[in-house]
């Protein structure tokens, strides 16, 4: 088959066959510690907008550039490849609840600009990094029903999705990320708003950047909110011949478990990729959540030695001392292997 090579990015199929790849972890987690308040989000150039801004994390870029940038460099220095924008929340359909669409493409910019430059600092000609542009769920959802009265009402359209990611991720494209990350996902339609937009994006402007994708499991089932198994999931998102596919968010490692090896199994043509919370909320703990970088570490550890994933990082309430136990303990195993489909034409068309 003949697949165009990836014009950023290039390094990371190989590299996931060689090792187990580290991603940063919680950038909310990280934030709470700095204990900002109203004014640190306003800054000079918002200082009179009408809505309360405090918790709209992806406005520090703007006011607080000095806070995202001391957290990218934290987690680069605890031995992250790949660290993610502060971009959860920086679509038209996140902002609008802020007041703020306007700003979203200019939000992504500025934060794919101080990922790639901090991971420019970091980089070696043995160790690169890479920023991975975070596309998340938005607190819409195109199949899920805001009104338990009328299952058939709906907030958002596919539409409206689609071209809140594509102005998005043209954002994170023009700032330089290296590839894309759809995060948390919970309801497929949203991300599937999300693949195409990306998809527009990259054959427009002629650039192909790795994805990956991640989705939630929300609960004990085994099923994302949108009501998919696992196994499900994945097939409804392998059209989109991702890099890699995981799991991310709701379930700490432990309850994530069954359902990462579930992954690994049915998406045998792809890498994975896991990066859970930090156990289970835990309003006591420093971090929100009762799991200690130890803890976490040697969880995920268990991962990487029974042969799950390629990726491994942190989700709610990580920390860098639970991204640099992470990165200590995996790397004593070898990457899981894909099969069926063959990655080596990604890897010389992206080396040639």
């Amino acid at each position: 088959m003949n697949i165009r090579p990836y014009t950023r990015g290039a390094r990371l199929p190989e590299l996931l066959r060689q090792r187990i790849v580290i991603l940063d972890g919680a950038m909310g987690t990280m934030i709470q510690r700095y204990k900002l308040g109203e004014a640190d989000y306003r800054g000079e150039r918002f200082k009179d907008h009408p809505k309360d801004l405090k918790g709209n994390n992806e406005l520090l870029q703007f006011t607080r550039p000095d806070v995202i940038r001391e957290i990218h460099e934290q987690y680069l220095a605890a031995g992250a490849d790949i660290i993610e924008t502060n971009t959860f929340g920086a679509t038209s359909v996140a902002q609008d609840d802020y007041g703020l669409a306007s700003v979203a493409r200019e939000m992504n910019v500025v934060a794919a600009r101080l990922a790639r430059e901090a991971c420019e600092r970091f980089s070696s000609a043995d160790k690169p990094r890479f920023a991975a542009g975070a596309l998340g769920p938005t607190p819409r959802t195109a199949s899920i029903s805001p009104d338990v009265n009328d299952p058939a009402a709906r907030n958002v359209s596919f539409d409206e999705l689609k071209a809140a990611y594509l102005e998005q991720a043209a954002g994170l494209l023009e700032g330089g990320c290296d590839l894309f990350l759809v995060e948390t996902i919970f309801d497929t339609l949203n991300a599937k708003a999300a693949i195409f937009a990306l998809d527009e994006l990259m054959e427009s402007t002629g650039e192909r950047l790795p994805v990956i994708i991640s989705g939630t499991v929300t609960d004990a089932s085994g099923r994302i909110l949108s009501g998919q198994t696992v196994t499900a999931f994945w097939h409804s998102v392998r059209h989109a011949r991702p890099l890699a596919v995981g799991l991310n968010c709701a379930l700490g490692a432990t309850l994530m478990r069954p359902y990462i090896e579930e992954l690994s199994k049915v998406a045998g043509d792809t890498f994975i990729s896991c990066y859970p919370n930090a156990g289970l909320p835990n309003p006591m703990s420093d971090t929100g959540f009762d799991e200690t970088p130890d803890i976490t570490g040697s969880l995920v550890e268990e991962f990487a030695r029974s042969g799950f994933i390629n990726i491994a990082g942190g989700c709610c309430g990580t920390t860098p001392a639970h991204i640099e136990q992470i990165a200590k303990r995996v790397g004593a195993w070898r990457p899981r292997t894909p099969h069926d489909r063959p990655f080596s034409d990604l890897v010389e068309a992206s080396a040639g």
